[in-house]
């Protein structure tokens, strides 16, 4: 319980520099954006009930319950990492990211090429793909050639960007500056994907 004390108490901090970033979050607290630490363990065989790690997501319109890209800290031990952007969206979303991404693609891939971007975040994260182009998002667009450039940002089933951190950057007095650092290269990538989300 310790340790959730220190992580809301770093999630103030950091909802304090993100407002300067984001101002949408102004009305949000840690309970908003701090995951719960218990495990469900009802139907599992392992009755630990704590997770073995802790997570923190920062979003406008909910915090970790919102649908728009946001900022995402993940805390575990050898495995702490900075991510943003939208996880697993909703089938309809997701139709609709890959429509807007399809049809503003040099936008985004500007975006990726800015030097703050680029620095840290090259693409988003290829955990969760489809092998191809889906023939739902084929049959909207009839003239989609399967050798586009940018094919591989359609397969997406998730909008994700992630970048890892050291055990001991976390201890560094300066930290909130580094995370901050890493919030503005993830911002205009989420602003892209957040245009779509306000248009639903």
């Amino acid at each position: 319980m310790e340790a959730k004390n220190e992580v809301d108490l770093f999630t103030v901090e950091w909802l304090k520099r993100l407002v300067e970033l984001e101002p949408e979050v102004a009305d949000l607290e840690p309970k908003d954006c701090v995951y719960r630490i218990y495990r469900d363990i009802r139907f599992s065989p392992n009755k630990e009930p704590y997770k073995h790690w802790m997570g923190v997501y920062v979003a406008k319109g909910g915090g970790r319950k919102s649908p728009y890209g946001g900022y995402y800290l993940h805390l575990q031990p050898g495995a702490c990492m900075f991510a943003g952007g939208i996880w697993c969206p909703e089938p309809d979303l997701l139709k609709a990211l890959r429509q807007d991404i399809y049809d503003n693609a040099e936008e985004l891939e500007s975006i990726f090429a800015k030097k703050e971007v680029k620095a840290y975040l090259r693409d988003f994260d290829t955990d969760y793909m489809l092998k191809t182009v889906p023939a739902s998002f084929r049959q909207m667009n009839p003239d989609f050639d399967p050798n586009w450039p940018h094919a591989e940002w359609l397969k997406r089933k998730t909008y994700t960007f992630s970048y890892p951190l050291r055990d001991e950057e976390l201890e560094k007095p300066d930290f909130i500056e580094n995370l901050m650092r890493l919030c503005r290269a993830g911002k205009p990538i989420n602003d892209f994907l957040n245009y779509t989300v306000e248009n639903m």
